[in-house]
């Protein structure tokens, strides 16, 4: 089975079927991966929170099958006097409900102590290895063309341009610098669009008896092929896994909020399970680290956390018990910054880096082509005489420092003062030089 979104040619449409042969779904509950115990204690728990509940909703919410996995499991918990049938809803086993026992109830309540995640069962920390590692971003590659139409409603250089493809290739690092307000961060965001086709993500992982909850529907976004894939129901072919979701490479953005224990496994003492950091939740896509150098803990403490990551494309997270758990670190770090490479990182931090660009200020012409689109967004009539007259006046001979985004800012003041005047927005010389006087402040 292959989906339009990895429509790449027939290479791709093979290493999907691969993958997806990888994720069959589970006939046993050894095939399904996971400790006995964590599937009969989430059915336990579900059936909890819900009083009565049917083996057809139970086996739906937890996404494990009836037949081979669900079925055993409640057979086990009947014996065990944990769980009973309490009616039906329809006609057939799987419409049986099941209610707790006193005996269950009681110990469902120690089941809650150690753990209250109720949701798709994880899926073991070795499948999802082998399945990151199978639709590594790695083995995305683009060319000059794809490029450009990823960019085409940026104005960028030719240099600018044909150093960001080779950048992606790489599928490893990328440090953006270069002054405030010339579009690092647009930038970066352009780059995810080149990161193209979907991946599958786990729900939740299982390690060492722990539940990592890794899908993060803020960040994961199921695509339509991944839409499709769910209400399918394969009639012929044995179904995938459903604990798996289809959906886009990620694209994670961080700013001055990132600390150190945000990159590591996040217990949440009243649940009592884990949440995945955001590179884990980044693995298959882009992770782009914003204003950096300007987080609380300092550049080299950054680079001392994820010295062996960036060169070892694998990372290791410390579950509260102090073990270790070895995982995939497979996405683009982006870096961005506003600093000046010498004040922020050393020549050992930015050797492990692969990629350096600089976004430098745009030149007269491209000012003048972002001036011209801004003015066909904001609705401006756009005027030579009046871009000649703002770069002369205000530019040239202020001896002032172009950036990419004046022009938007300086359009949005104009029309701004337009609109309290009673006129209409155009590029006269009066709205300009008033835009300027209340946009710019000398430093």
């Amino acid at each position: 089975m292959s989906y339009a979104a990895y429509s790449g040619g027939g290479h791709r449409d093979d290493k999907v079927r691969n993958i997806e042969r990888m994720i069959l779904e589970p006939t046993s509950i050894i095939e399904a991966g996971i400790p006995n115990n964590l599937i009969s204690d989430l059915i336990m728990k579900v059936i909890y929170q819900y009083t009565v509940y049917s083996a057809q909703r139970i086996a739906d919410l937890i996404k494990l099958p009836y037949f081979g996995v669900i079925e055993p499991a409640l057979v086990a918990l009947r014996k065990a006097e944990l769980v009973d049938v309490g009616g039906s809803e329809g006609l057939g086993e799987m419409a049986y409900q099941f209610v707790l026992t006193p005996k269950g109830r009681e110990r469902v309540r120690d089941i809650i102590e150690q753990s209250s995640y109720i949701g798709p069962a994880p899926v073991s920390l070795n499948h999802y290895r082998q399945i990151a590692l199978a639709q590594s971003i790695g083995e995305i590659t683009v060319g000059p063309t794809q490029v450009r139409e990823a960019f085409n409603d940026m104005v960028l250089g030719n240099d600018l341009i044909e150093a960001l493809g080779p950048a992606v290739n790489t599928g490893r690092s990328l440090f953006l610098y270069g002054p405030a307000g010339n579009g690092k961060t647009l930038v970066s965001e352009h780059i995810a669009r080149l990161l193209g086709g979907d991946i599958y993500v786990p729900y939740a992982i299982e390690a060492d008896g722990y539940v990592i909850k890794l899908f993060d529907q803020n960040i994961h976004v199921i695509s339509e092929a991944g839409r499709s894939r769910q209400s399918d129901s394969m009639s012929n072919e044995r179904r995938l896994d459903p604990r798996w979701v289809l959906c886009k490479r990620p694209s994670i953005v961080v700013g001055g909020e990132l600390t150190l224990a945000s990159l590591d496994l996040i217990y949440d003492e009243v649940s009592k399970f884990y949440e995945a950091p955001f590179q884990l939740k980044a693995n298959g896509g882009m992770f782009l680290i914003d204003d950096f150098g300007r987080q609380a803990m300092r550049p080299r403490d950054l680079l001392n956390r994820w010295i062996v990551p960036l060169e070892k494309r694998y990372d290791f997270l410390t579950l509260r018990t102090g073990k270790k758990l070895e995982l995939p670190f497979d996405q683009l770090i982006v870096f961005s910054t506003n600093l000046a490479p010498r004040d922020l990182v050393d020549e050992a931090f930015l050797r492990r880096i692969q990629n350096k660009i600089e976004i430098r200020n745009p030149n007269f012409e491209e000012y003048r082509e972002i001036l011209r689109r801004n003015c066909q967004q904001l609705n401006v009539p756009f005027s030579e005489e009046g871009a000649v007259y703002l770069l002369r006046e205000h530019y040239v001979k202020a001896k002032r420092e172009l950036r990419s985004c004046q022009p938007r800012d300086l359009l949005k003041q104009l029309i701004g003062l337009a609109a309290y005047q009673g006129i209409q927005p155009t590029l006269s010389k009066e709205l300009l030089d008033q835009a300027v006087q209340t946009y710019f402040v000398e430093l």
